[in-house]
């Protein structure tokens, strides 16, 4: 069982919710709700793990934290 952190953002564009997975090539999938969107995900990191090699799950990257900065322009 592997415990994965998934960046979540709101495309202002489309209204949808936009996921990715930092580090795991091809972990990225879209949804109009945030339950659909973790299903989506769900789904796509079980792909994407099946397709790796043990060494290759053994480098995944740590989650640290996230930071939220502000910059005056």
């Amino acid at each position: 069982m592997h415990r994965i952190v998934g960046y979540i953002e709101r495309d202002p564009e489309t209204g949808l919710y936009v996921a990715i997975v930092p580090g795991i090539p091809g972990a990225h999938t879209q949804a109009e709700t945030l339950d659909e969107l973790q299903k989506n995900l769900k789904e796509v990191l079980e792909l994407c793990l099946e397709e790796m090699s043990s060494e290759e799950k053994e480098q995944l990257p740590e989650f640290v934290g996230i930071q939220q900065v502000e910059v005056a322009v």
